[in-house]
């Protein structure tokens, strides 16, 4: 099993979403985050200088079977793609072990039924 975090633009989340639904994958959290990256900027208004280096971002988490980690990372790096700096970052990392409170079931099968294919 495989964690996968994202980092994405807020504009693209929507997309991003719809995406991994088209992958089956249907459960995951996100939140809305504030960041910087390497970029600097300033802005000037009214004669005040603002610091705009903090960028509004999604920050998309979910665990996965390994079967179905290539194609949730396609999903994301296909609709989160603008082409521009800024369009955020995927990690990928092990997952020891899973446990549904529900059923006690462990593994691959606390995250999905067993009875599904996906």
């Amino acid at each position: 099993m495989k964690k996968i975090e994202a980092i994405i633009r807020k504009s693209k989340f929507n997309e991003v979403r719809a995406a991994l639904h088209e992958a089956d994958i249907d459960f995951l959290s996100w939140w809305d985050v504030k960041g910087q990256g390497s970029a600097r900027q300033g802005l000037i208004f009214r004669g005040i200088a603002y610091d705009v280096n903090a960028i509004d971002r999604i920050y998309i988490s979910f665990v996965v079977r390994n079967i179905n980690v290539e194609k949730s990372i396609d999903a994301i790096l296909k609709s989160a793609y603008t082409g521009e700096s800024g369009d955020g970052r995927i990690f990928v990392s092990s997952i020891e072990q899973s446990i549904r409170i529900r059923t006690g079931d462990h593994g691959d099968e606390s995250l999905y039924d067993k009875d599904e294919d996906k």
